[in-house]
């Protein structure tokens, strides 16, 4: 079975220098016929920004850390290896970060 990604999910990233979770972006309905979609970054460092969003256990992840949206990345769909979690009753923080991160 072929699991697609959906906006608010969280995933390993496998690009060809390191392995990193990274949270989708792109609007679920756009991910099966794009081979690209734009993720953020999870990273350790937590700037307390309106840009990033803090996540940690709730979301199966063994660290407090955040997702930050001023790092948006473009990824092969391919490259998400695995599952991690996801925002669940958060999603509508993804739309505030985006807010934040082009400041309209």
């Amino acid at each position: 079975m072929v699991v697609v990604p959906l906006q608010g999910d969280i995933w390993w990233a496998e690009t060809e220098d390191k392995r990193r979770p990274v949270l989708v972006v792109t609007r679920s309905e756009a991910i099966p016929v794009l081979t690209g979609i734009v993720v953020a970054p999870v990273t350790r460092t937590i700037r307390d920004i309106p840009s990033e969003i803090r996540l940690g256990a709730e979301e199966n992840l063994e660290v407090e850390c955040a997702a930050s949206f001023d790092n948006l990345q473009r990824v092969l769909r391919s490259a998400l290896t695995k599952k991690i979690g996801n925002l669940g009753l958060r999603r509508n923080e993804l739309c505030r970060a985006i807010r934040a991160m082009t400041d309209c």
